[in-house]
């Protein structure tokens, strides 16, 4: 991190680096469940779920983007082994063993809910000592808060099929 970065970091660089290392096995994780969860996907409103999965993959991929590059900013290192995610991730993955939309829908809805707390949590650390993180949060907040009413609403469209 600049020097001048350095100097307006008001927080705890290392409490703040693990959390943000949390987030980002998370991301990852959340990117290939949507991601494998649109390839598998059957059932009620197929398409439309799958193209949603798809979209919100890309997005928590973008997420994952925004957490390294700020990591290595305050002077950390990115998780560098995949296999480091499960064990890292307090939001769990969960396979999608059963390609049923209604499934997977929920299954991610309980992912977004999770990572809603997640980045939170960031937000609330972070929103008086390191404006920088507060800020890359708060944008992925909001794309979590998105994500989950998408889930949501879904859910709700199932009962009319």
């Amino acid at each position: 991190m600049g020097e001048t970065s350095q100097k307006i970091c008001r927080t705890n660089k290392e409490e703040l680096l693990n959390i943000l290392n949390i987030a980002f096995a998370e991301e990852w994780l959340a990117y290939y469940q949507y991601w494998i969860g649109a390839k598998v996907a059957k059932g009620v409103a197929r398409g439309e779920v799958s193209k949603e999965l798809q979209e919100h993959g890309e997005e928590e991929l973008k997420h994952a983007e925004l957490l390294a590059e700020r990591i290595i900013q305050l002077g950390g290192t990115p998780i560098l082994d995949p296999s480091e995610w499960k064990e890292t991730a307090q939001c769990k993955y969960e396979a999608p063993t059963d390609g049923n939309t209604e499934i997977l829908v929920s299954q991610n809805l309980t992912g977004e809910r999770c990572a809603i707390g997640r980045y939170q949590q960031i937000c609330d650390m972070s929103k008086e000592t390191d404006y920088e993180t507060f800020r890359i949060s708060s944008k992925i907040l909001q794309e979590e808060i998105e994500h989950e009413q998408e889930m949501e609403d879904f859910i709700t469209d199932f009962k009319y099929y």
